[in-house]
C-alpha cells in the first residue's frame, strides 16, 4: 500500500509538471472539511451555551438557526439527533406498524389499550354519575331547607338559585366535561395518589420536551400550567409555520407524530397505563389535516402507531437523559436549563 501511494504521488507530480509546462492552471482539490469536534461540557458550561438562544421572544426560524449553528460548532450533540440517526431511532421515515408489531418491538410494553386510546381514564363514567347524583340531591335538600327555615322572600330566591345548580352542572358537563373531570381529580385522592399524578404529568411533559428536541422542533410555548411545565412546538423552523397556515411536509408530520405520542408512551413505560394522551391525539389529528399530502384514516393509524414505536425507541435509548430531564421539570427549570440538562456530558 505504501508503494502504491508513493507511485500515485509521483504520477500526480509528473502530471502537474506536464500541465504546468503546457500553460494550464493547476487546481488542487478542496481539502476535506474537518469533522466536528464534540466538546465535553458540564451543566454550568452548557447553560452558558444554551442561554445564547432566545427561547422566549425568538421565533421558530431564529431558534432553529441558533441551535443549528451551535450544533455545527460542536456545542450541541443531541439537537435534531433523531433526523441524523444518532439518537437511537432506527428509521426516521414512517412505515406501516400494526398493533402486533408495536407490541413486539416495544418489548411487549406498548399496546393499543394501555396507550389510553379509548382505554382507562383518570375519571370514569361512574365518577360523573356519582357527582351528578350528589349535586342534584344536595341542591334539592338546600332548596327545601331554604323554604322551610328562611323568611319567605329570601327562602324563595335562594330556592330558585339552588334549583339552577343541577341545570348549570349538566350544561357544563355536556359542553366541557374536562372542567368537571379536572375538578374531580383536584379534590379526590390521597396524598400518595396526588404525588403519583404529579409524577405522571411531569414524565408526560418531559417526554414531549426531549423527543421534540431530538426531532429538531423549535419551541412555540413553554409555560407553567397548574404548577407543571408544559411545552408546545412549532412544526419546523420555517417562518410560515408561525402563522399556522402553511401545509406541512411529510417529514414534519413524522416528527409531530413522535412528539404527540411520546407523553403517553412515557406514562406506559413507568406506570403501565397512559391516562393523559387525549389532547395530544386531538392535536395530532389537526396536524394531519394540515398535511400537504392527503392522509387517509388507515395511514393516520399507521403514523400514530409508528409515532408510538419511534418515541419508545428514543426514550429507551436516552433513558438516563430523560430521567435527568424529569428532575429538571420537577424543579421547574427554564428552557435553556432543560436543554443544558439534556446536553451536559461532563
Amino acid at each position: 500500500m505504501a508503494a502504491l501511494r508513493a507511485a500515485a504521488a509521483k504520477a500526480r507530480e509528473e502530471s502537474d509538471a506536464l500541465a504546468k509546462a503546457m500553460g494550464k492552471e493547476i487546481t488542487k482539490p478542496p481539502a476535506a472539511s474537518a469533522p466536528v469536534v464534540v466538546k465535553a461540557k458540564t451543566y454550568e458550561e452548557m447553560l452558558q451555551v444554551t442561554a445564547s438562544v432566545d427561547f422566549v421572544n425568538g421565533d421558530a426560524a431564529t431558534q432553529t438557526a441558533g441551535l443549528e449553528a451551535l450544533a455545527k460548532e460542536g456545542e450541541l450533540m443531541l439537537w435534531n439527533a433523531a433526523a441524523k440517526g444518532s439518537a437511537g431511532l432506527p428509521s426516521k421515515r414512517p412505515y406501516p406498524v400494526s398493533l402486533d408489531v408495536l407490541e413486539r418491538r416495544s418489548d411487549g410494553k406498548i399496546t393499543g389499550e394501555n396507550l389510553g386510546v379509548g382505554g382507562d381514564s383518570e375519571v370514569s363514567l361512574e365518577n360523573f354519575q356519582d357527582l351528578t347524583i350528589g349535586v342534584v340531591v344536595g341542591s334539592t335538600v338546600l332548596a327545601v331547607a331554604c323554604l322551610a327555615f328562611l323568611p319567605e322572600n329570601v327562602g324563595a330566591t335562594l330556592c330558585y338559585l339552588f334549583a339552577l345548580i343541577p341545570i348549570l352542572f349538566v350544561g357544563i358537563g355536556s359542553t366541557s366535561p374536562g372542567i368537571i373531570a379536572a375538578a374531580i381529580v383536584a379534590v379526590r385522592g390521597s396524598k400518595t395518589e396526588k404525588v403519583a399524578r404529579e409524577d405522571r404529568v411531569l414524565r408526560h411533559e418531559a417526554a414531549h420536551f426531549l423527543c421534540g428536541y431530538l426531532c429538531g422542533l423549535p419551541i412555540k410555548q413553554y409555560s407553567l400550567i397548574d404548577g407543571f411545565p408544559c411545552v408546545e412546538f412549532f412544526p419546523s423552523g420555517e417562518v410560515d409555520a408561525v402563522s399556522g397556515k402553511r401545509e406541512l411536509e411529510s417529514e414534519e408530520i413524522a416528527a409531530l407524530s413522535i412528539v404527540a405520542l411520546s407523553g403517553s408512551v412515557a406514562e406506559v413505560m413507568e406506570f403501565e397505563q397512559a391516562q393523559g394522551g387525549e389532547n395530544d391525539l386531538l392535536e395530532l389529528s389537526n396536524m394531519f389535516r394540515r398535511s400537504k399530502e392527503f392522509i387517509g384514516a388507515e395511514k393516520q393509524q399507521d403514523l400514530t402507531r409508528w409515532g408510538a414505536l419511534a418515541s419508545y425507541q428514543l426514550l429507551k435509548a436516552n433513558a438516563k437523559i430523560y430521567e435527568r430531564l424529569v428532575e429538571a421539570f420537577k424543579k421547574q427549570k427554564t428552557v435553556a436549563e432543560c436543554i443544558a440538562v439534556i446536553e451536559e456530558r461532563s
